[in-house]
């Protein structure tokens, strides 16, 4: 039991390493690759920067999003399933593009024919403490029309029905 427990910290503790080992500024796209592996998406922007995004859905609930310089050096590691980045959405202007260029992509797509709607949920915790879901609903023109932010804290109200 103590060795299996002993195994367990030992992947657990390497996983954390992973992350802190990249400096901004001195690590290259590669070293971030060999840290976190390969990514779930990678995103050009028009300054010349590539986004890596990684996700740890559906049981974690965050997406870092490695900003690599047009020289290849990471600019910043970010943790983008907070309000700060979901406060840069705006329903009826914020584009489908946008959203994928804040968080990547969903862990969940759900489409809404009758009302030609499209979902996209991740799943966060808010205020870094509290598990919940972000869902945002965008129409067929591709605009956001609704960002959703619902508890998924474990409920008791399993008791009730012994």
């Amino acid at each position: 039991m103590k060795a299996w427990l002993a195994a367990l910290a030992a992947v657990i503790a390497a996983g954390c390493a992973s992350t802190q080992s990249l400096v901004p500024g001195q690590s290259t796209a590669a070293e971030v690759q060999a840290a976190m592996g390969a990514p779930a998406q990678r995103r050009a922007r028009p300054d010349g920067e590539t986004w890596l995004y990684y996700p740890n859905q559906p049981f974690g609930r965050k997406v870092l999003v490695a900003r690599l310089a047009p020289d290849g050096r990471l600019v910043a590691l970010e943790q983008r399933l907070s309000e700060e980045y979901i406060a840069k959405l705006v329903p009826n202007h914020s584009r489908k593009e946008d959203v994928l260029d804040l968080f990547g992509p969903p862990y969940e797509a759900l489409a809404f024919p009758r009302m030609e709607r499209e979902a996209w949920s991740w799943h966060m915790r808010q205020y870094g403490v509290h598990p919940a879901g972000l869902h945002v609903q965008m129409s067929a023109d591709g605009l956001v029309r609704e960002i959703y932010l619902l508890d998924e804290s474990p409920s008791d109200d399993r008791k009730d029905f012994r």
